[in-house]
């Protein structure tokens, strides 16, 4: 067997990588997709050959027309399998407090996103799927503290 025969075997994950952004006040930055019932941190795919943070990047330009630094890793979360979707990994980082200004320059694809919104916990929370929002939300605290949090299905594991 080859190193590539035997590299086909090995299993394959969807990665996705977003970031957190704030407001001065706290807030958190979400968006609206055209394409789900629910709003999302700023983020996508991870494409091949493609790191997360690169790809954090470029969905912060794409989404949002924003050229923001990508700061540390918050949040790690495996995500199992479902049906119509395989097992992967959601990344989080940390994209700072972003200045009125520079939120004010935020334009939105209109084939992908509805908008934006500057969100409390508890408005994300009742924006965002129940696994991103905890997700959001450990994001959140891990910023606050400092650290940074591996999550099972949303969960501390």
């Amino acid at each position: 067997m080859t190193t590539e025969d035997w590299t086909a075997t090995l299993p394959r994950k969807r990665m996705g990588a977003g970031v957190l952004l704030s407001d001065e006040e706290g807030r958190v930055l979400l968006v609206e997709p055209t394409y789900k019932p629910y709003w999302e941190v700023p983020g996508g795919c991870v494409e091949a050959g493609e790191s997360p943070r690169a790809a954090a990047a470029r969905e912060l330009a794409e989404e949002l027309g924003l050229s923001v630094p990508v700061g540390r890793l918050l949040v790690t979360d495996w995500v199992p399998a479902s049906e119509g979707r395989t097992e992967g990994l959601m990344l989080i980082f940390d994209g700072g407090v972003l200045a009125a200004g520079r939120a004010a320059s935020i334009r939105v694809p209109a084939d992908e996103l509805r908008g934006w919104a500057w969100c409390t916990e508890a408005e994300a929370g009742a924006r965002l799927s129940p696994l991103l929002a905890r997700r959001v939300a450990a994001a959140v605290r891990a910023r606050s503290d400092d650290s940074s949090c591996y999550l099972e299905d949303g969960y501390a594991a």
